[in-house]
């Protein structure tokens, strides 16, 4: 075990990171201070003397990843990232919350360098930090699986700084409960237990012994009070940093370390009043901090020469670092070629050649889009290596367990159905989407992984916060989908979705696939894998639905044209006068309306629109091309009608459902709800007159 070294150089660094974080705020107008200022210590101790890291790369493979759940207070982050000299200056601690600012009010990926993922939904960050120490096992077991665990210059460690509103937060437990089956002893969740929250005292909500829930999931617990009878905090420091160094020796268990502080502690006045929570401190709070802490009464007033020995400390131990790493790392290379060439594929985030014949081509028949997805995803697991995923708990619904490997398990907890294997592919969240959704998130914040997540269509509602923060971030996780309308059936309305398909589209970012059939499904998996900054959900039917004979001659199109997002399925006989568009399984309807429609001399396109942020994404040539502004459209869709005239003009009508389903057979379902071929063709002719 390593010993810490605490000179009084830190001791002025600690309190350089609580003026700048009191100063920041005081400037900017608002904020959350008061956290900043008590974890100041735990947070430079971790960026100084615990967590590797490079300032000078902070992507580089060999660190540990900080995610830090308690997102609001984000420049209790920000004030170490300045002081070890990740890219954040005087002025970008100025500029606080303000606009093009490199430091947001809540941390966010791909803008800040050195950030690791985006937060501020309260827990988010814990299930993320799940989701990242999961990562860094797959990637060890993909890429060096003969290597001992904790030996591999694919091992780290995952630190997460989460608060008492994380604790209250449904998806906080679900993941610590998942990360305790998954026996990750690369995972350090410390808690900020200062018992406030913006209404004041938690004890008015929140009464539990915290760490006796995590005991009880299994974790490897801590304590340690910084409240307790001490005038100065380095001796706390010095025992926070030998319990985690104690906890490094625990492997088959994540750790959770409590420590119980006074908020905005050492405020003169103020420290563990709820007000220095979310708002700024006033001038005179300010002054008494900065005459407490021997600092000059101006803001932003610092000793450079502490910054100065902040930056070479991490830049020396990130030297040190690296040239160990860096010789492991050169003799993996030489002695994995094959996965080197994967590795530096993945980096370089491009899908492996020859991805478009790896894919199954579906015969002409009927089969349900969730199990054409399985078949892809079988057909795709040698090709595709980086590629892992599962449901929470639905995998025999969702079709997601890829034939042939073994579930990402500890072997111990091999079940009679799944083999456990600490570098399988097959993910078992359990019944926790929003859990789910984060850590898949994470994963791909990491990237050097692409997963996936399934559940039905109608429990997107559980896990709506992820896809809004993996499209605000870029990252390009793929939620599955399923059981994607009223055609779910027998189980009645509360498992059939019917507003959520447009719903999702209103996200910003995030790209809503409803294949048509079997061969769209193929493509459409395709198309996702290339996307690298989008995430995609993939909405998957229950029911069967026809496979369309694309053959020649047939006068159906390629399902490629589902790259683009629409495309002509079938041209009418002569200049259409109506185009009927489809999506998902309403897609054979308008095939079958198209051809009444041409019975009765009326020229109709089919066009299937699979994705409308594809499409929109093409060219205004191709759309007009494809859908011209000036003929009329019905959209059959089984799915909240309104929208459709904003997306493909005012002379559209819909074919779909604005009211709750009902338990029944899907046939019968579509045929009471007016779901029908029937339904499009009289919207049609009512259309052109």
């Amino acid at each position: 075990m390593s010993e810490l070294t605490w000179t009084d150089l830190d001791r002025k660094a600690v309190d350089t990171a609580r003026v700048l974080a009191a100063d920041a705020v005081e400037k900017v107008g608002n904020g959350h201070p008061g956290t900043a200022i008590s974890l100041a210590p735990i947070a430079y101790l971790l960026y100084q003397k615990v967590m590797k890291g490079d300032p000078s790369d902070d992507r580089w493979l060999g660190r540990d990843r900080f995610v830090l759940s308690a997102g609001h207070s984000s420049v209790t982050q920000y004030a170490q990232l300045f002081l070890a000299g990740y890219g954040l200056e005087m002025d970008d601690l100025q500029a606080l919350r303000t606009w093009d600012s490199k430091t947001p009010g809540h941390p966010e990926f791909g803008w800040t360098k050195g950030v690791e993922c985006t937060t501020g939904p309260l827990g988010a960050g814990v299930a993320n930090a799940v989701g990242f120490a999961m990562s860094s096992r797959r990637v060890r077991e993909m890429l060096d699986p003969s290597a001992v665990p904790g030996e591999s210059v694919f091992d780290h460690d995952v630190y997460c700084i989460a608060g008492d509103g994380c604790m209250q937060e449904g998806v906080s437990s679900e993941a610590s409960s998942l990360a305790a089956t998954q026996n990750l002893g690369n995972l350090f969740l410390i808690y900020d237990d200062n018992r406030i929250s913006i209404e004041g005292d938690t004890k008015i909500a929140f009464s539990e012994d915290v760490q006796a829930r995590y005991a009880a999931y299994g974790w490897d617990t801590h304590h340690v009070d910084f409240t307790n009878g001490f005038t100065t905090y380095e001796e706390k420091i010095e025992e926070l940093f030998d319990v985690i160094e104690k906890a490094r020796q625990v492997t088959d268990k994540p750790h959770f370390i409590k420590v119980t502080t006074i908020i905005g502690w050492p405020l003169p006045n103020k420290a563990g009043d709820h007000s220095v929570h979310g708002s700024k401190l006033g001038g005179d709070e300010i002054s008494a901090l900065k005459a407490e802490l021997g600092f000059e009464d101006s803001p932003f007033a610092i000793d450079e020469a502490i910054v100065a020995h902040t930056r070479k400390n991490a830049a020396d131990r990130a030297a040190q670092a690296k040239e160990e790493w860096d010789a492991r790392y050169q003799s993996w290379r030489e002695a994995n070629a094959d996965g080197a060439a994967l590795l530096d594929r993945i980096l370089a985030q491009e899908v492996p050649e020859g991805l478009e014949e790896a894919l199954p081509v579906f015969e002409p028949g009927s089969l349900a889009t969730r199990a054409a997805s399985g078949k892809v995803l079988n057909a795709l697991a040698d090709a595709v290596p980086e590629l892992w995923g599962g449901s929470a708990d639905l995998a025999g619904s969702n079709n997601t367990t890829m034939a042939g490997v073994d579930s990402f398990l500890p072997e111990e907890r091999s079940s009679h159905d799944f083999t456990g294997r600490p570098g399988g592919r097959t993910l078992h969240f359990g019944i926790r989407e929003h859990a789910m959704g984060n850590i898949i998130n994470a994963m791909a914040m990491d990237g050097l992984t692409r997963p996936y997540g399934a559940t039905f269509l109608v429990f997107s509602d559980y896990m709506r916060t992820p896809p809004r923060l993996a499209a605000l971030s870029h990252v390009n996780p793929v939620y599955v989908w399923t059981h994607d309308s009223i055609g779910v059936g027998e189980d009645g309305p509360t498992h059939q979705p019917v507003e959520h398909v447009m719903s999702l589209r209103l996200m910003p970012g995030l790209d809503v696939v409803r294949p048509g059939d079997a061969n769209e499904t193929a493509h459409a998996w395709a198309r996702i894998l290339r996307t690298k900054k989008n995430p995609s959900a993939l909405i998957l039917s229950r029911q069967n639905t026809t496979t369309i004979d694309r053959s020649e001659g047939s006068g159906f199109a390629s399902a490629a044209g589902v790259a683009k997002g629409g495309y002509v399925l079938k041209e009418a006989s002569a200049e259409a006068k109506v185009i009927l568009v489809g999506t998902g399984t309403e897609l054979e309807l308008a095939v079958e309306a198209a051809e009444k429609l041409e019975a009765d001399g009326v020229p109709t396109r089919v066009v299937s629109l699979p994705c409308v942020e594809w499409f929109q994404a093409e060219d205004a040539a191709y759309q007009e091309e494809v859908l011209p502004a000036a003929t009329p459209k019905v959209v059959i869709e089984a799915g909240a009608m309104v929208g459709w005239k904003d997306l493909l003009g005012a002379n559209t009508e819909a074919v779909g459902i604005d009211h709750y389903g009902a338990s029944a057979d899907a046939k019968t379902l579509y045929r009471e709800f007016g779901l029908t071929a029937d339904a499009a063709v009289e919207k049609a002719k009512a259309l052109i007159g």
